[in-house]
């Protein structure tokens, strides 16, 4: 399932959720197996991550900054890749930046045409996932983990 989709046919940045990270165990049975595809006519890359609860949490504030027209740096705990975005043009463009900083320093940025409602799409993406794997679990305390 697509939780972000910018740009077109032949250049693009995807970030794609795979399935629950740790099904069964409490502490990451709420974390997604993740993939962020970078994909132009010069180079392309898939990086693999972990969403947490939180990175989604994060993602939702994302999007009401850049509907606002701000910039946004996204999965930037230094655990993951970090992908930046910032509205260009009027809204009609956004500038994408993923860093692979943990494992090999490269970044990529792109600017990826967008249509108008796109923040919207991807507000309905991220329920979407939301509604695919729910919360389950909850941290009573520090480190402590039980099933709703």
């Amino acid at each position: 399932m697509e939780l972000v989709r910018l740009g077109d046919e032949l250049n693009g940045v995807v970030v794609r959720v795979l399935g629950r990270f740790g099904a069964g165990s409490l502490q990451f049975h709420d974390h997604l197996a993740a993939e962020v595809v970078v994909a132009t006519e010069f180079v392309s890359g898939k990086l693999d991550l972990v969403l947490t609860p939180a990175d989604l949490q994060d993602w939702e504030h994302a999007l009401d900054a850049l509907a606002a027209g701000g910039g946004v740096r996204w999965l930037d705990g230094g655990r993951s890749p970090e992908v930046q975005l910032s509205v260009l043009e009027r809204g009609r463009l956004v500038r994408v930046t993923v860093l692979d900083e943990p494992v090999s320093g490269v970044s990529v940025t792109l600017d990826l045409p967008v249509t108008s409602g796109w923040v919207d799409d991807h507000r309905a993406r991220l329920r979407s996932v939301r509604e695919a794997w729910p919360s389950e679990v909850v941290e009573s305390s520090p480190g402590v983990y039980r099933w709703r």
